[in-house]
């Protein structure tokens, strides 16, 4: 009697076998997507309650909102994300990041 684990990938053929892998990375992405969606909830509650306390605090939450804006316009709507961009060169160079 062996009291090891039995690797029972090598007594599958090599499609099952991928397959298996295939549906492992999968679930794995699938539990980071929640884990993010989860993690971004809290910090967007946080944003919501918590007002800034200077103007840099509210320059991070003001990126945060146009950095969200920026990534639903089509790729084709090159002037407002140059804009955007614009917008967050300006708080940078306000900030002295640059």
């Amino acid at each position: 009697m062996n009291d090891g684990p039995i690797d029972l990938d090598s007594h599958r053929g090599l499609a099952a076998q991928k397959a298996t892998d295939l549906r492992r990375v999968l679930a794995e992405v699938e539990n980071n997507v929640r884990e993010l969606r989860e993690r971004e909830a809290d910090l967007e509650a946080h944003l919501l309650t918590v007002p800034a306390e200077s103007w840099a605090e509210a320059a991070t939450k003001a990126r945060y909102v146009l950095n969200l804006y920026a990534a639903s316009l089509p790729v084709e709507d090159t002037r407002h994300r140059a804009l955007v961009s614009a917008v967050l060169d300006d708080f940078a160079r306000l900030a002295g990041e640059g």
